[in-house]
């Protein structure tokens, strides 16, 4: 028995729309969007009395999905993890490819996203950095130098 796929990554976050807009900002496409509740989901969390808006955002392309999860009943609570610095033990980041970085972070910015510290060119390969959104959750952004030096086909 394999792994077939990653399916996708969850975030929880208080602002659906403003974390929308983060993700539409890299290029992610808004799948869906819908409130969930349920002895099913309950069980599946292990949350009694679980209500959850869900926004699921899918790369172009079919390469993994992103589950926004905003808690409307029990509220989330913010324990400063999304604050901590990157060597903090736990889920780290998401990383994603993307064709133009410098212009992908400018519209990050835009919508209150800051740098981890800053753009980097690793050995001509790939630019890379770490944004943190304005709720504190890190995405990673890398774009492939190689990939856009190779001749056209």
């Amino acid at each position: 028995m394999a792994v077939q796929r990653m399916d996708n990554v969850g975030i929880v976050v208080e602002d659906m729309d403003a974390a929308i807009a983060f993700f539409e900002a890299i290029g992610l496409e808004l799948e869906g969007r819908g409130t969930f509740e349920g002895p099913w989901m309950e069980r599946t969390i292990g949350l009694d009395g679980a209500k959850c808006e869900i926004g699921m955002l899918r790369v172009p392309g079919g390469g993994g999905r992103v589950e926004l999860s905003r808690f409307l009943s029990p509220v989330a609570s913010d324990n400063g993890a999304n604050h901590e610095p990157v060597n903090t033990l736990g889920y780290l980041r998401v990383m994603f490819a993307v064709d133009d970085l410098d212009g992908v972070v400018a519209r990050l910015e835009r919508l209150g996203a800051k740098l981890v510290d800053s753009i980097v060119n690793y050995e001509n390969v790939y630019k890379l950095c770490y944004m943190r959104a304005a709720e504190g959750f890190l995405v990673g952004l890398a774009q492939d130098l190689a990939q856009d030096l190779a001749p056209a086909t």
